[in-house]
């Protein structure tokens, strides 16, 4: 027989069907057996009934258990009925049990939310965390927002493209990942920190909108709520300004909100603007919290921050980015980069978003003219040579007819944590690294065989 799924079994009361999922919850009452099942789509009562056919199988289910079963969908009793539930007003009579696979007692407690339960626990049988409630919602609730932004960026003219993972190490802020190159030995690739480069490189090629649910990897510290590797939604556009990139980006925000997490409230539309001197000056922070109620955590206060300076000081005296290197000064101050002078005043195209005193996206116009990116290269520093062998390919590119552009990049998997109430971003992604880098379920990372790294050319020296 076909197999229903649970959410719509309400259609049809007095028929029989088929479901297939898992056992939640026993519970054995002698001369009736009570069995809560649930699949993706929810939870449903089961009763096996004395002298049912079904009984014997029913007496050897333990949770967790993977069952087909065939049934009869019964009204529950007027006072049995729960109609805030779903399948709270009805029951399936349970009239066949095939046990489809056994399993043993999980490693916790999977009916509470399992924010009792230790991290490392947790992580390390992540595929059996995943069925808890909370977390089937949190990934739900993910593929939601994709979805979302995928169909809103399609009706602007989107094209959605994706950049390479395989790429080239290059100074962006943070330490690269890099892949030693088999074929090619003694150089590496890198792993992307951001599709910065290529996305620009689709604005030269004449894409003029493109984005990108993309991965990204950086090297970092262990702090907070970092990941090895995370999840951006990466947009770019062509013959825009400032105001444009913004106006889109709220715009989703704000419809993304309203669709499908309507029981928030947005303090402020549109989202106030504040300068980065302001907000230092008023917050200490550059990602302020602009709630009214602090305690309410439906409340979400939105809030761009802007002109920000394009360089600071780094611990030798040099100069330095803010933000990135690729990002264009604002109109009045282009001057003074391409003279290098007054450069601690020169500010930035630059625009952060902040929710609740967390950024969650950030982005700029871009330099487009290559004599601009040089100009940014030679305050930080760098040699021509180093220039050349780094970003030759940019200055080369932005050479051969490269629009006025400019792009923001949310931080995806944050922006859910926060939508979520979730208290960190390992919450939000289905297999996350803990706070050192490590996959607890892979047991990862871990040593290479002798003959990998033999291909590789790599030997190590004893410490």
């Amino acid at each position: 027989m076909e197999r229903t799924l649970i959410k719509d079994l309400k259609e049809h009361v007095g028929q029989e069907v088929t479901i297939e999922g898992w056992v939640d919850v026993r519970r054995d009452q002698g001369k009736l057996v009570f069995l809560d099942f649930r699949d993706m789509s929810g939870k449903v009562q089961g009763v096996v009934l004395l002298n049912s056919p079904a009984m014997e199988t029913a007496k050897t289910l333990r949770s967790e258990y993977v069952v087909r079963v065939h049934g009869k969908i019964n009204e529950r009793p007027e006072k049995n009925k729960q109609a805030d539930k779903l399948n709270g007003t009805i029951e399936l009579e349970i009239l066949a049990v095939e046990i489809l696979n056994t399993a043993t007692t999980p490693a916790f407690d999977l009916s509470t939310d399992g924010k009792e339960v230790g991290e490392d626990v947790r992580m390390r049988y992540r595929y059996i965390d995943l069925r808890r409630e909370r977390m089937q919602h949190n990934m739900r609730t993910r593929h939601k927002v994709i979805t979302f932004i995928r169909n809103y960026l399609d009706k602007e003219n989107f094209v959605e493209i994706e950049t390479p993972i395989l790429t080239k190490s290059t100074p962006e802020g943070a330490r690269d990942y890099l892949v030693p190159s088999r074929l090619d030995r003694g150089n590496f690739y890198a792993l992307p920190q951001s599709p910065q480069q290529y996305k620009q490189l689709l604005m030269v090629a004449g894409m003029e909108k493109y984005f990108q649910i993309a991965r990204c990897f950086r090297d970092e510290d262990t702090r907070g709520d970092r990941q090895p590797e995370f999840t951006q939604m990466d947009l770019e556009m062509s013959f825009v300004d400032r105001d444009a990139v913004m106006q889109l980006n709220e715009s989703m925000i704000i419809e993304l909100v309203e669709t499908i997490f309507p029981h928030k409230k947005i303090q402020q539309k549109p989202f106030p603007r504040i300068s980065y001197k302001d907000a230092m000056d008023k917050y200490g922070t550059d990602r302020p919290d602009m709630r009214d109620d602090k305690n309410d955590p439906d409340l979400l206060a939105f809030c761009w921050v802007i002109d920000f300076p394009f360089f600071e000081k780094t611990e030798k005296g040099g100069w330095t980015f803010t933000h990135n290197p690729f990002s264009r000064p604002m109109p009045e101050h282009e001057t003074l980069l391409m003279e290098k002078s007054q450069i601690g005043d020169i500010l930035t195209t630059q625009y952060d978003i902040a929710l609740n005193g967390f950024e969650i996206g950030g982005g700029s116009i871009r330099n487009h003219r290559p004599e601009a990116l040089e100009k940014v290269f030679e305050i930080m520093g760098f040699s021509p040579e180093r220039i050349h062998a780094n970003f030759g390919h940019m200055l080369q590119a932005l050479g051969a007819g490269a629009p006025p552009h400019g792009g923001i990049a949310w931080g995806l998997d944050r922006v859910l944590t926060l939508l979520l109430n979730e208290p960190h971003i390992r919450e939000v992604i289905a297999f996350p690294k803990t706070g050192e880098g490590r996959d607890l379920m892979m047991d990862s990372p871990s040593p290479a065989q002798p003959e990998q790294l033999a291909e590789l050319g790599i030997t190590f020296r004893k410490q």
